[in-house]
């Protein structure tokens, strides 16, 4: 494995490690969803409120590892590795901003997600948007429709608005700090009009390609 590989595993195993420390101190019944008010609405058993996140942070973890080395075009893969990387990392923060929440949540700690996920899913779009333009075609990372998987062209074209779109998207998300009220709509807005918006350029860009080469 490589050495980054090796610092990303270990960084999954630490939610785990974290997991063993809070869990003496967790209440039998543990807040685990929230409304888009900020207010829990759903409580789990201990066990599963305090492992659920490591368990799939570390199955998303090993997932991502294997894309590499099962793509078929894992050649291209190669060429924006760092920074696939780097989204491996950005990603296991991300959850582990969420896993550090809940576990304080629930000892007494009580810090709003209307304040905390914009700031986490904001930075997680924007790293996406630098991800973009870096990314060459494969098959499992980035806007795979069916006319960006046939064409290069179409590929590259799709994944360089996307990286626009991604960047604004987390930049709006962000404001939500400002206006908790409003955050879950300057979360999932931005990010569904730009992939409506994605997937309509692609096919467009595609039937343009096609009209050209006939």
């Amino acid at each position: 494995m490589r050495r980054n590989e090796i610092l990303i595993l270990l960084f999954a195993l630490l939610f785990f490690a974290i997991g063993i420390y809070f869990y003496p101190q967790m209440p039998e019944k543990m807040a685990e969803h929230w409304n888009a008010q900020g207010e829990p609405d759903g409580y789990t058993d201990r066990f599963w409120g305090v492992f659920l996140v490591p368990i799939i942070a570390l199955a998303i973890t090993l997932i991502l590892l294997a894309v590499p080395r099962i793509d078929p075009l894992k050649k291209n893969i190669e060429k924006f590795r760092v920074h696939y990387e780097g989204f491996m990392f950005v990603f296991l923060l991300y959850m582990l901003s969420i896993y550090m929440q809940l576990l304080l949540w629930n000892i007494g700690i009580k810090i709003s997600f209307l304040i905390t996920m914009p700031i986490a899913i904001g930075l997680l779009f924007i790293y996406i948007g630098f991800l973009f333009d870096k990314i060459k075609k494969n098959w499992f990372i980035g806007i795979r429709t069916p006319w960006t998987l046939s064409s290069d062209v179409v590929w590259e074209k799709t994944h360089r608005l996307g990286a626009s779109l991604f960047k604004l998207s987390g930049a709006i998300t962000l404001v939500g700090i400002f206006v908790p009220e409003y955050s879950i709509w300057l979360i999932l807005g931005p990010i569904i009009v730009s992939s409506i918006v994605l997937f309509a350029y692609s096919y467009l860009e595609y039937q343009k390609e096609t009209k050209v080469k006939k």
